[in-house]
């Protein structure tokens, strides 16, 4: 089976996780307790104006027809109306997505770049103390809440030593540039506005280091794990044989094969990121998606709990996917087994 066959595999199975993971969702989301359309007119609401409102949303039918009506208005981009916002859902991923969605791509390459240079590191220089301060440092950074260091990282960096914007995602008097992705940093550069895209770079580094602390030592401790325990192979011992240099040896032959664990976990800690975000999000005033899917939880506006969690499985779904394709150009033997239909 060629790769391209795997992968088509892969987007009919997900098409079935996506489609059970909506029904729990929906199923869910009725049986909790509370009216919803109560909830979004308020205790005083006439009791005839709220029967109205059952009968829009269909909560005066039965479960299934309920789902059928949600799924069709779901395939065709409506996922009915906010009662929060009184806006269709669809408008508010819009607006709210693109801002979660940069912050974890930023907070991504903070996670992928330093926890392979650390876990790296200390396991070229193990045993040593370069290796026991990254050891130390992966505990605190593992055990330490990711609002923690975002509510540390507001006290010091917004109060005592204000060198970094520690709120929103522009300065006050800064133009937004025109939407195209919705991500400022990536539309700014696009439109060759860089002096937004300096402040909007800026607003990003401290809400995504706060976010990918937890995940970037948790990395680090792995692929170093896994370089210790891949040093002593075979292979090495015969790349040593030929006498190519140790440092070629652990950047070379070393480091790919020992990238295999941390690809898997980096792409769940990813996908990851999107859902551990809201803390962060509240505390650095980050008008994203994790924000807004907190919001509508606590008020049961359940068009838009369902809408957010079909998006964050759906980008769950296509992060593991991206993984397999990651981990397969890593091992060759995945790549033949694919290949041959095993």
């Amino acid at each position: 089976m060629k790769l391209g066959s795997f992968l088509l595999r892969r987007l009919l199975l997900s098409i079935f996780v996506i489609f059970g993971l909506s029904i729990v969702i929906f199923v869910i989301a009725r049986v909790v307790p509370g009216d919803p359309a109560r909830l979004a007119l308020g205790p005083r609401a006439p009791a005839e104006v709220v029967e109205r409102l059952r009968q829009e949303m269909y909560l005066d039918k039965p479960l299934p027809v309920q789902y059928y009506y949600w799924i069709k208005g779901v395939f065709s981009g409506d996922f009915g109306r906010s009662l929060v916002t009184k806006r269709p859902v669809l408008e508010d991923i819009k607006e709210y997505l693109p801002a979660t969605m940069e912050l974890a791509i930023f907070a991504g390459i903070l996670m992928a770049i330093f926890a392979i240079l650390l876990g790296t590191l200390a396991a070229r220089f193990r045993d040593t103390w370069i290796d026991g301060l990254i050891r130390i440092m992966s505990y605190f950074g593992v055990a330490i809440p990711a609002f923690v260091v975002a509510v540390i990282f507001m006290m010091v960096f917004g109060y005592f030593w204000p060198v970094l914007p520690a709120l929103g995602r522009l300065s006050p008097g800064m133009t937004p540039p025109a939407t195209i992705t919705g991500m400022l940093t990536f539309d700014s550069l696009i439109q060759g506005n860089f002096a937004t895209f300096w402040d909007a770079f800026k607003h990003l580094i401290l809400p995504a280091v706060a976010l990918s602390l937890g995940g970037l030592f948790q990395e680090a401790r792995i692929t170093r794990s896994s370089m210790v325990d891949n040093m002593h192979k075979d292979f090495l011992a015969a790349e040593r044989g030929y006498g190519i240099p140790e440092r070629v040896i652990m950047f070379k032959y070393l480091l790919k094969p020992s990238l295999i664990p941390t690809a898997s976990v980096m792409g769940l800690d990813f996908a990851s990121l999107l859902g551990n975000a809201f803390l962060v999000e509240m505390i650095f005033n980050w008008p994203g998606i994790s924000r807004y899917g907190i919001s509508a939880m606590l008020h049961k506006d359940l068009n838009a709990i369902s809408a957010v969690i079909i998006i964050f499985g759906a980008v769950f779904v296509v992060v593991n996917i991206i993984v397999d394709i990651i981990v397969a150009f890593l091992d060759p033997r995945i790549r033949l087994s694919t290949a041959k239909g095993t």
